[in-house]
């Protein structure tokens, strides 16, 4: 049976976070509404946050001694596909979230597939698309797969570039609309069914999400602009449901080496099988977002899961969360903010 929602308390030592947010993504938005959220929680937490915006300053030039652990927000590429692991990685400074490989196999959904085929984990069937396929192409991989199809870029996030094909004359559109966000993409089964969601620390589950929404699937709009996208803690669920679920979620974090917060995104089709389609390394922090929702179900508070996180960051680095500072008292006067109120 999976864990069902053991998360320590945290410390709530006062931390020195160097908030990341911003960033030269497709989801730059996302991510500065983010670290709105982000900041505001750790501030009432009792934590001092500097925030650098990535297209402002470069890694390279923190001043990592400042810090105690860098928060990261950034959503979409540099953020979450492991580049940005590498460069902290590089200055010595601890991170929320997934190491580069980890993040850089999630973020690429037909590496994360080939991975989690290799380790079992339930994933729809897909195949790869690539600019400059022939429609023909993508049309004979669609009629092998079964419509309707999915098709996806692979680099991207937040569903962006997301459509369905539902009959073979829909593949070439669909598949060249997946293809601006990146060069590469992939056609996937789609799975009939509802669609769940659930948000772990390390290997260590919250609660899952049923999503409701009348839209064909849930795509952009449904995640960040519409208010009747419905989110569930279902009670009338068997609790060999939920654990068939949550084991499924904990293979997939498994299978990348995920480490602090990620998100899985699943499908469960009408006989009760879990499909995973995506791990989210660096799922969104917003008023709209599933992790907190999934955590305050849990009875954590948005202040006291951002500083689990920043804890859990220190604990993967091997440095104590707990106890007197760790790094030298200084407090940094000046820090490019463009996030502000």
């Amino acid at each position: 049976m999976a864990p069902r929602y053991r998360v320590d308390a945290p410390s709530m030592r006062p931390l020195r976070v160097l908030l990341l947010a911003g960033g030269p993504s497709a989801e730059r938005e996302i991510s500065i509404a983010s670290g709105r959220a982000v900041r505001d929680a750790l501030r009432l937490a009792g934590h001092t946050v500097s925030i650098c915006d990535p297209l402002d300053e470069t890694i390279a030039h923190i001043h990592a001694e400042w810090f105690d652990v860098a928060f990261i927000a950034l959503h979409g590429r540099y953020g979450e596909d492991g580049t940005v692991q590498e460069q902290l990685d590089a200055v010595g400074l601890p991170y929320t979230g997934s190491g580069p490989l980890a993040s850089a196999l999630a973020f690429d959904k037909s590496r994360a597939k080939i991975r989690f085929r290799k380790h079992q984990v339930p994933t729809p069937a897909w195949s790869p698309i690539r600019q400059g396929d022939s429609p023909e192409i993508w049309q004979a991989a669609a009629r092998q797969l079964g419509l309707p199809v999915v098709a996806k870029p692979d680099r991207q996030g937040s569903s962006i570039g997301v459509g369905f094909a539902l009959s073979i004359e829909d593949v070439p559109t669909v598949g060249a609309a997946a293809l601006r966000f990146d060069v590469t993409g992939l056609l996937e089964q789609a799975i009939s069914g509802e669609e769940w969601t659930v948000p772990l620390l390390d290997e260590e589950c919250l609660p899952p999400i049923r999503i409701g929404t009348a839209r064909a699937f849930f795509d952009y709009e449904a995640k960040y602009l519409c208010n009747e996208t419905a989110y569930e803690f279902p009670a009338d669920v068997p609790a060999s449901q939920v654990d068939r679920i949550l084991i499924t979620a904990q293979q997939a974090v498994q299978a990348l080496g995920c480490t602090g917060l990620s998100r899985v995104d699943l499908r469960v089709d009408p006989s009760g099988q879990p499909w995973v389609l995506e791990v989210n390394t660096i799922p969104g922090l917003t008023d709209h977002s599933l992790s907190p929702k999934s955590a305050a179900h849990a009875g954590i508070d948005f202040p006291e899961f951002c500083t689990l996180l920043c804890e859990r960051a220190l604990q993967t680095a091997g440095r104590p969360a707990s106890g007197p500072h760790i790094r030298p008292a200084l407090t940094p006067q000046r820090h490019v903010i463009p996030i502000r109120k």
